[in-house]
């Protein structure tokens, strides 16, 4: 690790190779804290170069728990964070009205760390178990049409660098390539990124790492999905190209942020069984936005628009409550005996 470290700090840049082995040292736990925050601090003042990052998130999916998950068409849609907008989950309460529309989601996600509320809070809080093991996560997405993946319990490598991240403080790559390494290997999905270059990286690095129908977003409020409240640059792998994208292009009404805007788990939960019981207004809006562009992800529909309608459907049908219900009800029935 210390001839890395050299090389790192003279600005040069690993091979893709070098990269894998540096995240071989940092999973192993061979990296001592003091080396392995040098290495985060030194990548973060230079900039992590794409096949730095391409490597780190190959061997990170290597040393995660496997799920396995019987539609090839399975997604995630999930951001980075980071955006300090405040707004509610909007991905996670997309995630039940594309699963309400017929697509897998395998959702990939954690607590709280910047926001007050992580996907895993006000899933908690709808009534899901969110800390089922593989197994159990595995029967979960496949007999439900969706489940969630805790990813402490997912990512046990990430003992040896987490009191180090901690400590710092500081975003780091860690943070980019956590979306990237969903354990159950999906291959497409919507990406959320708190920068636009972040987005592209991302949306790059999927791709080379066998991605299928990927869309990757920023918004220019700095929201990491789509926004409506202002224009969303979209990169797309694998898929026709959108480029810029504003709520007015597919007849939803713009709004502000502050009208997104959520609170704590019990706040963003209420937001959430508002809008899948039908309530309309921008919470509605935006959610169904991302949905309509996540439905092309998964396969069921070739235009916004028509995923616009599709999203619609699953709202006022009931298939969205359906599926919250069917996803709390399987989550609760698979929790292992204490």
């Amino acid at each position: 690790m210390t001839d890395y470290l050299k090389r790192i700090a003279a600005g040069e840049r690993l091979t893709f190779d070098e990269a894998c082995a540096v995240m071989h040292l940092l999973l192993k736990g061979e990296a001592s804290p003091e080396q392995t925050a040098g290495l985060l601090m030194g990548l973060r003042g230079r900039g992590e170069s794409l096949d730095e990052l391409t490597g780190f998130t190959k061997v990170m999916r290597e040393y995660a728990v496997p799920v396995a998950v019987n539609d090839p068409d399975a997604i995630d849609v999930v951001g980075t964070g980071g955006d300090g907008s405040g707004t509610f989950n909007i991905s996670t309460a997309t995630m039940f009205v594309c699963a309400g529309a017929g697509a897998t989601v395998a959702k990939h996600g954690n607590r709280s760390v910047s926001s007050k509320c992580g996907s895993a809070d006000v899933l908690r809080e709808l009534g899901v178990f969110v800390e089922l093991p593989a197994e159990q996560a595995s029967a979960c997405i496949n007999q439900a049409g969706l489940g969630f993946m805790f990813a402490p319990l997912f990512h046990p490598a990430l003992r040896f660098v987490m009191p180090v991240r901690r400590a710092l403080a500081a975003r780091t790559f860690f943070n980019i390539l956590g979306p990237l390494c969903n354990p159950a290997g999906v291959q497409s999905g919507l990406f959320g990124a708190f920068a636009p270059d972040v987005a592209d990286a991302m949306g790059q690095i999927l791709e080379r790492l066998g991605g299928r129908r990927v869309l990757t977003v920023h918004s220019e409020d700095g929201l990491d999905e789509f926004s409506i409240a202002a224009t969303t640059t979209v990169r797309s792998f694998g898929l026709p190209a959108w480029a810029l994208v504003r709520p007015e292009d597919l007849g939803l009404p713009s709004a502000s942020l502050a009208d997104i805007r959520g609170g704590d788990a019990s706040v963003n939960a209420d937001i959430i069984r508002a809008i899948l019981r039908g309530d309309e207004g921008p919470h509605r809006d935006v959610v169904l936005l991302n949905a309509a562009f996540a439905l092309i992800t998964a396969g069921k529909c070739d235009d916004p628009q028509e995923g616009l309608e599709l999203a619609r459907e699953s709202i006022d049908g009931g298939g969205a409550a359906r599926s919250l219900q069917a996803m709390v009800d399987a989550s609760q029935s698979l929790r292992p005996s204490a």
